[in-house]
């Protein structure tokens, strides 16, 4: 005699069963009921060994990370494994390059791995547009909102990117700053760096200033060489650049080694923003001025949205984390006012 069996003779789902066996809340009077006197009937037991194994590891975790040298993910992602570890839950993590299709990627997972919950770390929206309608278990997008995307197996947390570029950039403006450049991102409106843009967009507009994408921005990945030779590419197009803004602190530290060996000072010369708040920040030279990301309560609210619809079928949860403006010594007044 199995559960499946009783399933079969009770009328219920395999999955009802199980609640019922496992003395779970969310089950109806009548199903516990019919269930037990099955059991009753049949003087089953369940497989306590089997029982006592699952108890000792529970269910895969599967976990994506979009990008190989962002460092708030690694920094999330430590803290979102301890916390499976308290759990007693396995995970796997996997590496995607920044420009991969993720959504693809987690659907085969499902095929051929069947974890029973995915954790993405970033994510490019128009693939889960396309393609996400091809996974059913309880997945958890943290850095980007899914928000609009309406799938009901779908959670994400984020910060409000739009309002902390935005804060970003009136911190140069306040400065005196009026000669900005943009590091980074892509002109995707499905990418975190879209909506970083925009902010920049905002507070320009709201200052009554100028503001040239063509000119002042320069696209790249989000890694230290990438952002070096934009660096480069930027300076040279604008020369009467005082600060530059960078959508990920990675990006900010390439670009101060880049103005470094151009003989250009930080923050004597040209001051510089970052954008994620990670630790190697707070030791760079000089120390970086950046938006801070609250990377424990990312961590710790996708890891308890995602346990908690592995338990019990709830509604996609999609929440904004604050963020705050870490002062380092990376930005200062420009020399004269233009």
């Amino acid at each position: 005699m199995t559960i499946k069996d009783i399933a079969r003779l009770s009328g219920y789902g395999v999955g009802t069963v199980s609640r019922v066996l496992n003395s779970h809340p969310d089950v109806s009077e009548k199903a516990r009921e019919k269930v037990m006197a099955v059991v009753a009937e049949q003087n089953y037991r369940p497989n306590t060994n089997a029982k006592h194994l699952k108890q000792q590891t529970k269910s895969n975790i599967s976990i994506l990370v979009k990008g190989t040298q962002n460092m708030l993910f690694a920094d999330i992602l430590e803290q979102i494994q301890a916390l499976l570890r308290e759990d007693r839950r396995e995970s796997a993590v996997y590496y995607l390059d920044e420009d991969a299709n993720e959504v693809s990627y987690a659907a085969r997972l499902c095929k051929e791995r069947r974890p029973q919950g995915v954790l993405f770390l970033g994510g490019d929206l128009g693939f889960f547009e396309k393609g996400f309608s091809e996974i059913s278990v309880p997945c958890v997008l943290l850095t980007n909102s899914a928000k609009g995307l309406n799938f009901k197996n779908l959670s994400s947390l984020t910060t409000d990117d739009r309002a902390a570029a935005a804060h970003a950039l009136d911190h140069l403006i306040e400065k005196g700053h009026r000669h900005i450049g943009v590091l980074g991102g892509n002109s995707s409106n499905s990418q975190i760096s879209y909506r970083r843009f925009l902010g920049c967009q905002d507070s320009f507009s709201r200052h009554g200033l100028p503001f040239d994408p063509e000119g002042q921005c320069e696209p790249c990945r989000f890694s230290m060489a990438d952002a070096y030779a934009a660096t480069g590419r930027l300076i040279e197009r604008n020369p009467r650049l005082t600060a530059i803004f960078a959508m990920s602190d990675v990006m900010a530290i390439g670009a101060i080694r880049a103005l470094c060996d151009r003989g250009l000072r930080v923050p004597e010369d040209i001051s510089i923003v970052g954008y994620d708040g990670i630790a190697s920040a707070r030791f760079s030279v000089p120390r970086l001025t950046t938006i801070l990301q609250d990377s424990r309560r990312l961590a710790k609210g996708g890891t308890e949205i995602l346990l908690k619809n592995l338990e019990r079928t709830a509604g996609p949860i999609h929440e904004l984390v604050p963020f705050s403006l870490l002062s380092g010594e990376s930005v200062a007044a420009p020399h004269t006012a233009l």
